[in-house]
Parts: C-alpha cells; structure tokens; sequence
C-alpha cells in the first residue's frame, strides 16, 4: 500500500522484484495507491479504498488506512494475501509465508524491556489473510471509530487485540521477521566498526523506526548518538 510522497515507485518496484526472486510459482501482485505513476508493468495498481470515518480538522487516518485490505469487497480479489510494508527487504524464501497454519497470520512485535505481561500486539509490517475473511475488523472499527482510536495507539494495536479476542491471532515463527534495528546491528561498541548483517535464518527483515533501507545502505540512523556502519547487504536484496 502507497500513499503520499514519502515512498516513491521504486520502493514498489523493487518490493516486486524481491518477491518474484524468493516467492515460486505465478502470483499476482497488487498495490493499493493513490498515485501509479512511475510503478512497474507487471504490478496491478488499485485505489485504496476509502476508510469512511470521520477524522477532527487536521486529524489524519494515517496508517489506519491498512484496515481497508479487510473490505468484504477488495475490488473483487480473491483468495490468500501476503500483506508486505513497502518498506521491509526481503532476503530468503517465502512460500512458506503461504502454507504456515493459522487463520490470520503477523509478526509477533518485537518485545521490548520496559513492557511486561502478555505481549498481544502484532507489527503488521507482514501479516497474511484470506481477503474478505476478516470483513468484521473494518466494520467494527467504523462503527467505533472514536473509542478505538483512543483505546488503541495504531491499526496494529486495534487489529491484534480484535483478531486475538476471536482466537485467529498467530505469529510468524521469529526468525522469519527480524527487526533490522533489533537484531541486525552488532552491539555497542562494535556497531562502530561492524557492519550490520542479516540475522540468522530470517526472510524478511523489518525497518522501522529509526532507518530505512536506503538509510540503512548509507549507514544513517536517525537516532541521536546512535551510529551503524553502512549496511552494505541491502543492495545485494533491495533492488529491481
């Protein structure tokens, strides 16, 4: 999904090229936007639908937008979806993403030490459905716009605890989605002279944050006295 102007179509173009490189078989690959131009052939652009809420004056719905892959009707698609940030790079095989058990699948988020008891919450950075399966997430959210906005910090949030209260939330075993900042830089003080590297046994790794793939590859981290060398592994991934 693409809106706005951070990402550009290359992001697009170069999320379908990692895919057709790890991903057999025929697929079809769909970008919900609000501006094609600029995407590659091979990638089916359709408009996001609308969210239909009502926001406050200068209230955005944000990343709330990704609710809208559960319409009943997403233009007439059918069938099993693997739901990809544009943003993710991925670096190891993904048929399994397809065949894993479990009725909705997301990655578990990544705990961090100040948070205790039961982690729920879900990073829907890669999260596999079948599509109008789970229309009733949209549906309730519209109808409870406001008390969902401030019972939960984002779509994330809302849609775990929602699926996890139906018994349909599962995770994504945790070496196949590993935090780029997490997990793949070396520890203080070796992050001034190791490079970053990708963990063991992921698939696709997650940035989010503090950097970017690009950010990443030039060995920027947009954290104060925060330092990683150029992660030099993204350009053998992160391409067309």
């Amino acid at each position: 999904m693409k809106w706005g102007t951070k990402y550009g179509p290359h992001y697009v173009n170069r999320l379908y090229g990692m895919v057709r490189r790890h991903l057999s078989g025929d697929f079809d690959f769909v970008c919900l936007t609000d501006d094609a131009n600029g995407i590659r052939p091979e990638v089916r652009c359709l408009p996001i639908p609308p969210l239909n809420i009502e926001l406050a004056p200068g209230q955005r719905d944000g990343a709330w937008k990704k609710l809208t892959t559960f319409e009943a009707d997403l233009h007439g698609l059918s069938g099993t979806a693997l739901f990809l940030d544009l943003d993710v790079v991925v670096v190891g095989p993904l048929d399994d993403f397809f065949t894993q058990p479990g009725e909705f699948l997301i990655i578990h988020d990544y705990p961090r030490f100040w948070r205790f008891g039961e982690r729920i919450v879900g990073n829907s950075s890669v999260y596999r459905f079948e599509i109008g399966a789970h229309a009733d997430v949209l549906e309730h959210f519209r109808a409870h716009t406001e008390a969902m906005r401030a019972k939960y910090r984002n779509e994330q949030d809302y849609l775990s605890h929602y699926l996890h209260a139906q018994g349909k939330l599962a995770y994504w075993p945790a070496a196949w989605c590993p935090s780029f900042k997490y997990h793949g830089i070396p520890a203080w003080p070796t992050n001034y002279w190791k490079p970053p590297f990708i963990p063991k046994d992921a698939r696709i790794v997650i940035f989010h944050g503090e950097c970017n793939p690009p950010d990443a590859l030039e060995g920027k981290r947009n954290k104060r006295f925060a330092h990683i060398e150029p992660a030099t592994w993204v350009a053998e991934h992160w391409k067309e």
